[in-house]
């Protein structure tokens, strides 16, 4: 069955999520890096990152276990507090819904992300898979 391109931008592209093609340990952090910035373990098996920060919107890289088996790259939205705590995390929101939140704030971050993915999938690393 042929893969089927799904826009960034649309409304299909929310219903995106990254999976992931290995489990997590210390070679798929180190691969997953962006900008100078590595994913943390806040509990067993879920790691979060900070992908952009600003004074009013904040979306980070969530990756945990939330389909079945496979380990999935999903965004959050963080409540920081004096500038540097965050002191709660949103529910997990799936991969494309997240890249076009972050593109109505920020277009050039938005394509600089996607770019990241399309480097992940190049290397194998994961897959894009439409939710159903």
């Amino acid at each position: 069955m042929q893969e089927q391109e799904v826009t960034p931008g649309t409304e299909e592209f929310n219903k995106m999520v990254f999976k992931l093609s290995e489990s997590m340990h210390d070679d798929t952090k180190q691969a997953l890096s962006y900008n100078g910035n590595q994913l943390e373990e806040i509990q067993d098996g879920i790691y979060v990152m900070p992908v952009y920060v600003t004074d009013d919107f904040n979306i980070f890289f969530v990756v945990s276990q939330l389909i079945e088996d496979d380990w999935i790259v999903a965004f959050t939205e963080a409540t920081i507090e004096n500038e540097t705590e965050i002191t709660d995390l949103s529910d997990p929101i799936p991969t494309g819904e997240g890249l076009n939140l972050l593109g109505e704030h920020s277009p050039n971050d938005a394509n600089q992300l996607l770019k990241y993915f399309e480097t992940l999938v190049e290397a194998k690393r994961g897959e894009w898979r439409l939710i159903q």
